[in-house]
């Protein structure tokens, strides 16, 4: 697998990517409760493409899995007591982190995740942060079996969608 930074050649792919995603995740549970045409959209991939924080992992040349890191933070998060005084411009804060059912039981996003602790270490980075709605059970097991710890439970504004509560975690390097 290779992951690399995402370039504007990616943007259909990684759509697509988002589109499988939340086509699998209505037929199955939706642990995130992403919806198609909401959230992940492509507007979020091309806004990642010029921000320069989209990045993308290949595996035999097909994208299989995606993510964002950005600097910025929900605006929920200013409610917690993250127990330090960082700057987000030494915070990474990941966003849409997406693995193509097609490539799923095979380690594809922890092997996101460990690469983004090891690119942000490697960035001068002091910490991850990262929010996941509260019933995603998978992905908060995937964040506490990598050393996040869990900060605080919040509102992020989305209740519209029926996701009310987001747990925030946060990895320090």
């Amino acid at each position: 697998m290779v992951i690399r930074k995402g370039t504007k050649d990616d943007i259909d792919a990684v759509y697509a990517l988002y589109n499988e995603v939340c086509d699998y995740l209505q037929t199955h549970i939706n642990y995130p409760g992403w919806r198609k045409g909401i959230y992940p959209d492509r507007q979020d991939a091309e806004r990642g493409i010029g921000e320069d924080s989209l990045f993308v992992a290949e595996v035999d040349g097909e994208i299989a899995g995606t993510f964002i890191l950005r600097h910025q933070p929900e605006a929920g998060y200013a409610l917690a007591d993250w127990k330090n005084e960082l700057s987000y411009s030494d915070i990474f804060v990941v966003y849409t982190l997406a693995v193509s059912p097609r490539f799923s039981c095979r380690g594809i996003g922890e092997r996101l995740m460990e690469f983004i602790l090891s690119y942000a270490a490697q960035q001068g980075i002091k910490a991850v942060r990262l929010d996941v709605y509260e019933k995603n059970t998978p992905a908060i097991r995937l964040y506490e079996k990598l050393g996040f710890g869990y900060v605080d439970t919040v509102v992020l504004g989305y209740g519209e969608y029926g996701l009310d509560r987001f747990r925030l975690y946060q990895y320090l390097l």
